[in-house]
């Protein structure tokens, strides 16, 4: 039978791929959350390690669009 990870593990998964995304194209903080209309405030939160901020899927779907990746990038552990 195959091991439940944590919820906090899919969502570091998914918290270091925003941030690598929105490098390779570029983004600052400032330009993603304009674009996906989200405080500086609430991205820090979702991408810091650290802090443990939870997140919705329609934000996720958000940032994906702003990002023009498809959504289940984010979910690769490579």
């Amino acid at each position: 039978m195959a091991q439940v990870k944590s919820d906090m593990y899919y969502y570091d998964i998914v918290r270091k791929n925003i941030r690598k995304y929105r490098k390779e194209k570029g983004f600052t903080q400032q330009k993603l959350l304009d674009e996906a209309d989200m405080s500086i405030d609430y991205l820090a939160e979702i991408e810091s390690v650290k802090r443990k901020k939870t997140f919705s899927l329609a934000t996720l779907g958000r940032i994906a669009d702003v990002l023009e990746i498809d959504i289940r990038d984010f979910f690769n552990n490579n």
